[in-house]
Order: structure tokens, then C-alpha cells, then sequence
């Protein structure tokens, strides 16, 4: 601004004043120059304000004085041309700016720029279009330039010996022609044959890349492409696009096509003319702009189903190689291509699988780019529909690589991932992998998502996941079944899979079900590891039968377990008593406490009644045994003796080497009943009989019958205390339990009917009441015959009258359930 402005000054002939030299150190004098009459005034003015107009402060100064305004009102025609270059000059300099290009705009620069494209002299010629140019990138100018016919001008100016000029006009038509009026206009115009013989014409090459970008916004219209396909240009454009070798002509000519490929029409006239050779082709181009444009060009494609199955038989192989390229936006091209690929299409995983391209795939899951990542692991996904696609798949450790992108806050990979997981965890060694990466946390967490679409897909993996207890436990340790009954409870939040998940994690944890349900259905099947803490609150976390163990004795309701699984026994069967009162047999828990706890599988029948003189953990008693040597037993005795010990040895052996997770001692005794009842109950003819049977057998071992009158009489408090007290443990084998009340026998009912086959639920009522549930049919009513009446549901009477049916909803079934 400080700089001063020297303009002579020639008076009309007329005049006789000398030339004067003006000064000025003000743009708003030079602003004010542009309202002089005279030619020579207004040149210099111009040529002065382009100079100040290369300033940024000067800009801002001179929009605020409105010089455009003053540049637009000489663009009349009956101005000199050097006027009108100068002008053009300058609002191309200033416009630039988004501001500026909002002034010319709205005082309608449009017009009188678009009339100087037709101007005599080729330096107007090249400020208008390069000011329209600069003008059109603003969506108003855009819209507004179609209405001022601005097409035949410019298409004009393609004819131009100024290639500056020509490349202007290129860029101007691509910039507008990505409106579909524009496009209609164009080919009307003949502008569709134009373009294509630039490309015709090798010395146009400069001008190649620019005209292969318009005809690409044109081809997007189907009537664009059915004309140029009419008239051979697309022959010709795919021809031209294969005999080229400048990587800029290749990369555009797939952009192109990626576009024409976005409508159905297109693509089946894309596919008509082979186009998915010259992508091939392309993707085998040493430039990693043509290959990420061919990739992106095989992805449209992939809609058409005919394309879909060519790039299958000869695509696929180069776009695996390229996922293992140094360039993070190659490799996510081409993985996007492959997952378009691979929908719904089994043949073309398959070929993904004999290209070797596994191994890569899981390998980017943990890619640099989020779509790499959830493009990858919707590949997987496709894949693993087949079974020994999935088995393949999970043995390159894809549910180790997931653990990562479980944890992204980008929500296409959130959604992608789990349904991997979902996809991967059918199988159990799949679960096992997840589970010991770490996975459970985040797939959990993303329950919380607010998502949608995130939220359904972890409810939907965490559905697959909770198909074994080991996993369904800890899911449930690390909250998903309190974020899934909240998720249940909102009717905007909740989806089919959250509920479908919250009973699937249930089903695979009965004890959590039992103690938050209340109820168990014929299909939970009771076993080993399951246990009975009682009735808990909603979002009170079960802790598990192991930190229960641990628990010092406390007056609280005694846990109750099932473990008949025999471990490996030898010497307790060596040494078992032929009678079922024997004293359980113990084992140390094979616990990270300390390894003392790990040395011995001690056996001794004891009398039930005996206290005991310690113990070695919360479920262990030490027992007396005999000390030295055995005398009396033989050589016999001593041999077998030595065969036990080696065996216990080599047991021992493998637990330490395995490091074998915490388990409760087996239940000798809940094993015999269950041997028991397989001899004599079992092969009873009907289910009726089994039924009755079973209550009676359940009863004798519990206590037997109790008179209802004397209830209040019947210890079973104290007598589980006592247990308590001797195992110094609130944890309680069944096994160990004599005189029962209603929830021990309705637990033990049901363990031994689902060991043996017979269908039944398992009720927690109030007060430690719980009962069980039996659907029998009833004989076809007397003098009919043939008549199949459907089966009726019983409570099982465990108490006073063990076997006897009560229907249920009858009136002593009800005063059963609350007596």
C-alpha cells in the first residue's frame, strides 16, 4: 500500500494542458482511475490494481472498495480490447478467493465473461475462461453457466492454436460437466465426438488426461454411454486406454469407467465391450495410482454379475498380490475389491483361498487404514461361510489378529470386526483363541456402542460366543449380560440378536441363569461345574464356584455344586467302599495358590460322620490314613500298590505340565446315584413310571418322606450347617447333603434326570421352595382307542408323597409350590 503509482496523463487534443504524471499511494485512486474516460487511464488503472491484486491485504482492500463491479462495467463490447484484457486480468487474479468469486457472481460477471470467450484477441480469450474456471468451482456459477450457454464457446475453444487456451477449456467442462444438465447439453452439442478426437489425435497427448476426465463425468449418464458405444468411441476410449502408456491416461481412463460402473445400465454395457480385460490389464501397471483406479473401476464393476465371474477367473490372483503392497492405499483398493468380489459369491472365495490369499488378508486386519481393516475382515467374513475356508482362516490366527480392531473407535471396523468374530466363533478352538487374546473385553464394550449397526453385530457375536460355558462365563464375568438386560429393556436400543444373546449366554451358564431366573427349561442340561448360590439381585455379579471356594465360612446360604465327573481315580477306586455311604472322596484343587496344593490325590474312606482334623483348602479335608507300609496285603498288594503310585505320578505329571485350570473335587457319591438310577430307573418301560421312580429314589436319598404336619421339624438347616462347619467351606457337594428340603431335592431331581434322559424343568420358588416340572401324556380315556391327546405338565411331589403327579394349575400343586 505504500508504494506509489505513477500514471502519465495525455489530454485530448483539444486540451492544452501538457501530460500531467499522477501519484497515488491509495488503491482507492486507482479504484476511482477506472471511471476515467479515457483508454490509456483505464489500461494503466488495471495493469496497477493486477499487480496490487497478487497481495492478499490488497485483495481484502479492494473487494471492499467493489473494484470489481468497476472491472465488470468495461466488459461492454464497445470497449477496446485492451481493456477488455486488462479487466479479465485482474478479476481473474482476484478470483481466486471465494469471497470475490461471490462478488462477480451476484453483480452478473457471468454473462459478459462468457461473451469475451467468442473476443478476437487470445489473451481475452484466455482470462475469461480462466476466471469462468475459477467461477464454476462455486455450485451457484456451476448451475448458473449451463442457462448461459456456455458450452458451444467453450467447445469452440478447444479448436484454439493456444494450448493454455485449450487445457482451460478442458478443465472448465470437467468441472461443470459433473452436472447432469451440463452433460445433456454437451452431447447434444456434439461434445462427446470432440473429446474423443483429442484423444484420437497424438499431438493433443498434452490434453489426454483432461479430456478423459470430462468423458468420464459423461459417461455417467446412460445416454452418453449408449451414444458413444453407438458410434464405436467406446471401443475406440478402450482400445486408446490399452495402447497407452502414460500412467496419468491409465489411472484417469479407470476413473472413468468407476463412474460410468456406478449405474446398472452402464455396467452392462461396460461388460458388453470386455472392459474387464483393460482393468486387468491395468492392475499389472508399475504405477500405484493406476492400480488403486483399477481397483476401485473392478469394485463398480462387481454389481454386474456377468463382470463379477470374469474378474473371479482372472482377477483375483493379482488383486491378492496386491495386499501385500508397501502402499497403504493400494492395499485398501484392493481389499475393497475383493470383498465386492467375494458377496455373496462361494466360487470366488474359494478362488481367493487358492490364491493364497488368507495369509494376507489377516495380516491386514491390522493395516495402517481403517478401510483396509473392515474391508478385510468382510472378505474373512465371505469366506468363512464355507467350513473349510473357516477352519483355514482360524488356523492363520484371525481371532488373535481381531483383538485389535475390536478396540477401534472407527465404526465400519467396529461392525465388520464382530461379525467376524461371529462368522469365526461356531467353533470352539476359535472361541479358545478370542478368549485368550483378550477379544471378550472389547467385543463387550462395543455392546455400549451407539451404533446401531455395531450394536446389533456384537450382540449378534457375542450370541455365537456364549455357545460353551467357558466363554459364556466370562463374558457374563466381564458385564455382557448386564449391558444386554439393559440394551432388553429400551425398546430404541434393543434388536433381535440382544435378546437371542442374553438367552444364548444364559443357556451356557446355568448357574447364572438359576440364580438370576429362577428357572431352568427341560433343554438346560444340568452339568459338571454347575452350582446353586440362590436367588440374586439384578446387577449383583456371580462370582465363580472357585472365588467361592476360597471364601472363608460365613452364615450365608450354602452353595451347592454338581461335579459326578470322575477324575483320574485309581486309587479311589482302588479303595472305594462297595456301599454308597462312603465318605467323598478329596481332592486338592489344582490351584495357582501355591504348589503344595498340588501334591497328593489323597483317598480314604471315612465314616460320614467323623470330624475331620483339618483341611488343605476350602473344599479339601485332611484324612487319616495309614502311615508305613501295609502289612498283611502280599506281593500281590505290594506290586499293585507300586502300579497305582507310578500312575499317580504321571497324572500329576500332566496336570503340572498343562498348568490345568481350578477344579472342584469330584462327588463320588452324586456319581453312584447317578449309576444307580441308570440300572433301575432307566429301563422302567414309560416316562410316567421313570418319573415316579425317580422322585422316590430322590426322596430316600434326602431323607425320605416327610409328614407335612412335621415340617417345621425336619433339621435340614442344621444338618447343612454342619456340613458347612466340616468342610470349613460354604461351598457343599449335593453328594454330601442327606436331609434335603425342597431345593435340594428339586436340584438333584434334576441333575439325575438329565443324566438319564428324562425331560424336565427345574422352578425356584419363595422361601426355599423349587420344584420340578414334567410333561407327561395321559391314557386316552376309557373305550377310546388310537386317540393322541397332547402331553399335560405335572409338578414332581419330592416331599410328602414322593412320586405323586400333581397337574399343574390345580390346587395342590399350587399349595405345593407355596407351603
Amino acid at each position: 500500500m505504500g508504494k506509489k503509482v505513477k500514471k502519465e496523463v495525455e489530454p485530448p487534443p483539444k486540451d492544452v494542458f501538457d501530460p500531467l504524471l499522477i501519484e497515488s499511494k491509495t488503491a482507492a485512486t486507482v479504484v476511482l482511475m477506472l471511471s476515467s474516460p479515457e483508454e490509456e487511464v483505464l489500461a494503466k488503472a488495471c495493469d496497477a490494481i493486477y499487480k496490487f491484486a497478487s497481495k492478499d491485504d490488497v485483495k481484502k482492500l479492494l473487494r471492499e472498495l467493489d473494484v470489481t463491479n468497476a472491472l465488470l462495467s468495461h466488459l461492454v463490447p464497445e470497449e477496446d480490447v485492451v481493456i477488455h484484457e486488462f479487466a479479465t486480468l485482474c478479476l481473474a487474479q482476484m478470483a481466486v478467493e471465494y469471497t470475490t468469486k461471490v462478488q462477480i457472481f451476484e453483480q452478473g460477471g457471468l454473462e459478459p465473461l462468457i461473451r469475451l470467450l467468442d473476443s478476437p484477441d487470445p489473451d481475452v480469450k484466455k482470462n475469461s475462461v480462466e476466471c469462468i474456471y475459477l467461477l464454476v468451482q462455486d455450485f451457484q456459477s456451476r448451475a448458473a453457466v449451463s442457462e448461459l450457454n456456455v458450452i458451444p464457446p467453450l467447445l469452440e475453444l478447444l479448436k484454439s492454436e493456444y494450448p493454455v487456451i485449450q487445457l482451460l477449456a478442458l478443465q472448465t467442462l470437467e468441472v461443470i460437466s459433473k452436472d447432469r444438465e451440463t452433460r445433456i447439453i454437451l452431447g447434444e452439442n456434439q461434445g462427446l465426438d470432440c473429446l474423443l478426437k483429442i484423444l484420437e489425435t497424438n499431438e493433443f497427448n498434452d490434453l489426454h488426461v483432461e479430456a478423459l476426465a470430462v468423458l468420464g463425468n459423461c459417461l455417467e449418464d446412460v445416454h452418453a454411454m449408449q451414444l458413444i458405444q453407438q458410434t464405436g468411441g467406446l471401443k475406440k476410449l478402450l482400445s486408446f486406454v490399452g495402447d497407452s502408456t502414460v500412467p496419468d491416461i491409465q489411472k484417469n481412463a479407470a476413473k472413468a469407467i468407476a463412474k460410468a460402473a456406478y449405474d446398472s445400465e452402464n455396467r452392462k454395457i461396460l461388460n458388453e465391450e470386455e472392459v474387464e480385460t483393460c482393468l486387468i490389464n491395468l492392475l499389472e501397471i508399475d504405477n500405484d495410482g493406476v492400480k488403486v483406479a483399477a481397483s476401485q473401476a473392478i469394485s463398480a464393476m462387481c454389481e454386474n454379475l456377468s463382470s463379477k465371474r470374469v474378474f473371479g477367473l482372472q482377477g483375483i490372483p493379482q488383486l491378492v498380490e496386491l495386499l501385500s503392497s508397501n502402499n497403504e492405499e493400494v492395499k485398501e483398493a484392493a481389499v475393497i475389491a475383493l470383498a465386492n468380489l467375494t458377496t455373496a459369491s462361494p466360487s470366488n472365495s474359494s478362488t481367493v483361498a487358492e490364491a493364497e490369499g488368507i495369509e494376507p488378508l489377516v495380516k491386514t486386519l491390522n493395516a495402517q487404514r481403517d478401510g483396509a481393516v473392515a474391508n478385510a475382515a468382510a472378505v474373512l467374513t465371505n469366506m468363512a461361510m464355507q467350513e473349510p475356508l473357516r477352519l483355514s482362516i482360524q488356523s492363520h490366527g484371525a481371532m488373535s489378529a481381531l483383538a485389535e480392531p475390536l478396540r477401534s473407535t472407527n465404526s465400519q471396523v467396529q461392525s465388520r470386526a464382530v461379525l467376524l468374530v461371529a462368522a469365526l466363533g461356531c467353533d470352539a478352538d476359535a472361541r479358545a483363541e478370542l478368549r485368550n487374546a483378550g477379544g471378550l473385553g472389547p467385543l463387550v464394550e462395543l455392546l455400549h456402542s451407539k451404533n446401531k449397526e455395531v450394536r446389533r453385530n456384537a450382540c449378534w457375536a457375542v450370541m455365537v460366543c456364549a455357545s460353551d460355558e467357558l466363554t459364556a462365563v466370562e463374558l457374563c464375568r466381564l458385564g455382557a449380560l448386564d449391558i444386554l438386560e439393559e440394551i432388553n429393556l429400551s425398546t430404541g436400543r434393543k434388536n433381535n440378536f440382544s435378546e437371542a444373546a442374553l438367552e444364548k449366554l444364559l443357556d451356557n451358564n446355568l448357574s447364572q441363569k438359576y440364580s438370576q431366573m429362577g428357572y431352568l427349561s427341560s433343554s438346560n442340561i444340568i452339568t459338571d461345574g454347575f452350582y446353586d448360590y440362590g436367588q440374586i439381585k439384578p446387577g449383583i455379579k456371580l462370582l465363580s464356584l472357585e472365588e467361592l471356594s476360597m471364601q472363608e465360612l460365613t452364615d450365608r446360604r450354602a452353595t451347592i455344586f454338581i461335579n459326578a465327573k470322575p477324575q483320574e481315580d485309581v486309587l479311589a477306586v482302588e479303595e472305594k467302599p462297595q456301599n454308597s455311604s462312603y465318605e467323598q472322596t478329596t481332592l486338592s484343587p489344582v490351584s495357582r495358590k501355591s504348589s503344595r496344593e498340588k501334591s497328593s490325590l489323597l483317598v480314604s474312606p471315612v465314616e460320614e460322620k467323623q470330624e475331620p482334623p483339618g483341611r488343605r483348602s476350602s473344599f479339601s479335608k485332611s484324612s487319616s490314613r495309614e502311615k508305613g507300609s501295609r502289612k498283611g496285603k502280599g506281593k500281590k498288594e505290594e506290586e499293585k500298590m507300586i502300579d497305582v503310585t507310578q500312575v499317580i505320578s504321571k497324572v500329576q505329571d500332566e496336570i503340572n505340565q498343562e498348568n490345568a485350570q481350578w477344579q472342584p473335587p469330584p462327588d463320588f457319591v452324586l456319581l453312584d446315584y447317578i449309576n444307580d438310577a441308570s440300572k433301575t430307573i432307566l429301563p422302567l418301560t414309560t416316562t410316567r413310571e421313570q418319573v415316579v421312580a425317580l422322585a422316590q429314589f430322590v426322596a430316600d436319598k434326602m431323607g425320605g418322606a416327610i409328614e407335612k404336619e412335621k415340617l417345621h421339624d425336619f433339621s435340614w438347616e442344621l444338618h447343612i450347617s454342619e456340613i458347612e462347619y466340616e468342610l470349613k467351606s460354604n461351598v457343599v457337594p449335593i453328594g454330601k447333603v442327606k436331609k434335603g428340603t425342597f431345593y435340594h431335592r428339586a436340584l438333584l431331581f434334576k441333575v439325575i434326570a438329565d443324566r438319564i434322559g428324562i425331560g424336565c424343568s427345574l422352578v425356584r420358588g419363595e422361601y426355599n421352595r423349587a420344584w420340578n416340572e414334567v410333561k407327561l401324556v395321559d391314557d386316552s380315556p376309557q373305550g377310546v382307542t388310537g386317540l393322541l391327546l397332547p402331553p399335560q405338565e405335572y409338578i414332581v411331589d419330592l416331599m410328602f408323597e414322593p412320586g405323586f403327579l400333581m397337574k399343574q394349575g390345580s390346587a395342590e400343586a399350587d399349595q405345593y409350590k407355596r407351603i
